[in-house]
């Protein structure tokens, strides 16, 4: 097979057969990654969202340089490809308006997503080329987590002077139409982990926001000095529930609602990392992540970033995980969700490290996985990978 490489506007490597290229095929499969001239720039990108044109919108933050420093936080960055990745466009937004959260938020059809500027909340509405079509000021500090809820959006904020975690229904006009604040402890014991998750310059914390499938809402964040999952119904003073960590050295990676208080999930706990394919949660009480259980990954990275999403792969019911190897690759591991039975793998990356940020389900039922990679080892880009739905099902049999 030979290989093609294009430079675009923004440099798209992108690696496909060189004979009789085919629309579709290139549509349902590609890697691109995106480079450029500005050799001392760094970009990492945190959620991918495809649009309903086909292409995607890729949120990421951006190392502000000497010139445009306005405070020590990364700012904004926005690209956009068409369905075969391509590169389009790039939107680097002012440098008041930093440290985005993920995910794409999309509501109606409109997509926003959450950022500060002079430490206060700001949502961003853009429409689906990333040009920013309406900013609002939603109040509270340091976004930390965002979800869709119905029509409404929430969100988690940590709250610096009070020294809480703060749970919120926003509305896509930016209004809090109802809060909760859970105490984070009285003194800077958290503080110090938590503001470098903000500048990017340590471990990057697991905080999640959402609603179970009992109908609770609940919170990965801090309470009690712990970062727990948290669940509440935004009215009772105390947690209806919690699921403690062990300070920010164990706790949850990342939790998916499935039926009832039964989640898809994943913990680490002092570097080890487990998979839980089904679990379910008391979220009626105080409980312990480290009891848990799970499935051991040795061959993750330690504390490992890890993403879910559920998806319906050649009839089957399926949830997917993705994370980082030590071999410096994105590892997907697939899960019957029925039987919770381990049924295959597939493995992205090559010469360069690679990281994951994101995958997500595309329409055309494959998957989309989003990530950094070290251009010459040391350049960080986004790289974008396409798989097709023909590969993700060959993968179920990869084990």
């Amino acid at each position: 097979m030979k290989y093609i490489i294009t430079f675009l506007g923004l440099t798209g490597i992108m690696f496909g057969c060189a004979n009789d290229p085919d629309p579709v095929a290139e549509k349902s499969q590609f890697v691109r990654i995106y480079d450029n001239t500005r050799f001392n720039a760094s970009y990492y990108p945190i959620d991918v969202h495809q649009t309903s044109d086909g292409g995607f919108l890729v949120l990421g933050v951006r190392k502000l340089r000497t010139e445009e420093l306005s405070s020590d936080f990364p700012g904004v960055y926005i690209m956009k490809t068409d369905a075969f990745g391509n590169f389009v466009s790039e939107n680097l937004l002012d440098n008041t308006l930093v440290a985005p959260i993920a995910p794409i938020l999309e509501v109606s059809g409109k997509y926003y997503f959450f950022c500060m500027k002079n430490l206060q909340t700001q949502l961003l509405e853009v429409d689906a080329s990333g040009t920013i079509v309406n900013t609002m000021s939603t109040g509270g500090t340091y976004p930390s987590a965002a979800a869709v809820d119905g029509s409404n959006l929430l969100l988690l904020n940590y709250d610096f002077v009070n020294k809480q975690s703060v749970i919120s229904i926003v509305g896509t006009n930016g209004n809090a139409q109802k809060s909760k604040a859970f105490t984070i402890g009285p003194n800077n014991d958290v503080d110090e982990p938590i503001y470098q998750h903000f500048l990017r310059i340590g471990k990057q914390i697991p905080f999640q926001v959402g609603k179970s499938g009992s109908g609770k809402y609940y919170f990965n964040g801090f309470y009690n000095y712990t970062l727990s999952l948290v669940f509440t119904d935004l009215a009772a003073t105390n947690p209806l529930g919690v699921s403690n960590g062990q300070q920010e050295k164990g706790g949850f990676s990342q939790v998916l609602p499935l039926e009832g208080d039964a989640f898809a999930a994943a913990r680490f706990n002092f570097g080890d990392n487990y998979i839980l394919p089904n679990v379910t949660i008391n979220t009626s009480a105080v409980s312990s992540v480290d009891k848990l259980g799970g499935n051991n990954f040795p061959e993750l990275v330690d504390d490992a970033p890890i993403r879910i999403v559920q998806a319906t792969i050649a009839g089957r019911q399926v949830l997917i995980y993705a994370s980082n190897t030590r071999s410096r690759q994105i590892a997907l591991f697939f899960y019957d969700k029925i039987t919770s039975a381990f049924i295959g793998s597939h493995y992205l990356g090559f010469s360069n490290p690679f990281e994951v940020t994101n995958l997500i389900s595309t329409t055309d039922g494959g998957l989309a996985v989003c990530g950094t990679t070290y251009v010459a080892g040391r350049f960080p880009r986004i790289c974008l990978f396409k798989l097709s739905q023909q590969t993700v099902s060959a993968s179920l049999h990869n084990k």
